[in-house]
């Protein structure tokens, strides 16, 4: 019996890193996925809709943190930012809500929980793009 909640408890671990994980890449998943499900829609196949969302996701990513790195504008960076962490924070909220939903009983404090762990995830994602390593190691 031990031995099966350990597993239970390791599993409902992986879990909460995978969801956060995808909680701070939120924008380039998300553009991975709609072209994944496009390429698959036009007859790719499930392998090539998976290849063709791979690397959506990838460019999308490698995109803003290049703009992020490259532009010199604090309003240009602002907004590069901003559509990064803004999605993240998004999906973070809403997974702390799915979590304390049965767990929180005062919806104050479900709230409060919420909107900290958007903020968290939100900070998270910025803190990714802001420390992509760039070409110009100088």
């Amino acid at each position: 019996m031990i031995p099966l909640l350990m597993i239970a408890v390791s599993l409902i671990g992986a879990t909460c890193v995978a969801a956060y994980a995808l909680a701070t890449y939120a924008l380039p998943v998300m553009v991975a996925i709609a072209a994944a499900r496009f390429a698959y829609a036009t007859g790719a196949g499930l392998i090539g809709a998976g290849f063709v969302g791979l690397l959506a996701g990838a460019a999308s990513f490698g995109l803003l943190a290049y703009l992020f790195a490259k532009l010199r504008s604090p309003i240009l960076r602002l907004a590069v930012a901003l559509v990064f962490a803004i999605p993240a924070a998004v999906a973070g909220y809403a997974i702390v809500h799915s979590v304390t939903r049965e767990a929180v009983p005062s919806e104050l404090w479900r709230q409060v929980f919420c909107i900290a762990g958007g903020a968290c995830a939100g900070l998270s994602a910025l803190s990714r793009l802001a420390n992509f390593p760039s070409s110009d190691a100088n």
